[in-house]
């Protein structure tokens, strides 16, 4: 009789980034349908206060698993309201700082170059943003940095999350230059429906990752 082995590699991670344009309220209503499908959701609102972003915490942990949510910059209100972890960017604080400080986030990277790339893995950073990866509405004027640098960074020993511009006509490319996931905003956020869309990046992720599921 021959025996079947079944091998299921790590799911490919698709980040949800708010957006700054809606109200918490209108981007809770929105997450409670979309979040049994995504990995994280990252609140990204530069113009709220500390209180502000606490709060937004508070109201979205009534319907958001808190392993989902991660705080944009904001190290002090993520250990505040008990979210999964923290995004930094350059203007942050240091990643070695953050990691040694408060273990218990989970830290991830902004990053746009080969060279940000090494600083944040040698600095111990869980993941890393990488992008933008295509032409996007958010970065007008700025060259893309394509298929190619994502290939290259996504060589390191640490989940590479592409952004920038990716649809899901071109996330399977982008999976199979190498990523570990992508993160979107105006593709779900700002779709008529947000649920049809983050199903079809959905498949779209798995479609790219033929290494998925195997039997032998």
């Amino acid at each position: 009789m021959k025996v079947v082995t079944r091998i299921i590699t790590k799911a490919k991670e698709l980040h949800i980034i708010s957006n700054g344009k809606m109200s918490i309220e209108q981007l809770r209503e929105i997450l409670i349908d979309i979040h049994p499908f995504i990995t994280s959701i990252h609140l990204r609102e530069k113009q709220k206060t500390a209180r502000e972003l606490f709060q937004a915490v508070e109201l979205l942990s009534n319907d958001i698993p808190l392993a989902k949510i991660i705080l944009n910059d904001r190290v002090d209100v993520a250990c505040a309201g008990k979210a999964a972890g923290v995004q930094l960017a350059y203007h942050s604080l240091e990643t070695g700082l953050v990691k040694k400080t408060f273990p218990q986030l989970r830290v991830g990277c902004s990053i746009h170059s080969y060279s940000e790339g090494e600083k944040a893995l040698q600095d111990g950073a869980d993941f890393v943003l990488f992008g933008h990866v295509y032409p996007s509405l958010s970065k007008p004027g700025k060259t893309p940095k394509g298929l190619k640098e994502l290939s290259l960074v996504s060589k390191w020993d640490i989940p590479v999350i592409a952004i920038g511009g990716i649809t899901p006509e071109n996330t399977k490319q982008v999976i199979q230059a190498g990523a570990s996931g992508i993160a979107v905003i105006s593709g779900v956020l700002e779709s008529r429906d947000p649920l049809s869309a983050v199903k079809a990046y959905v498949n779209a992720l798995k479609d790219g990752d033929e290494n998925s599921e195997k039997f032998i």
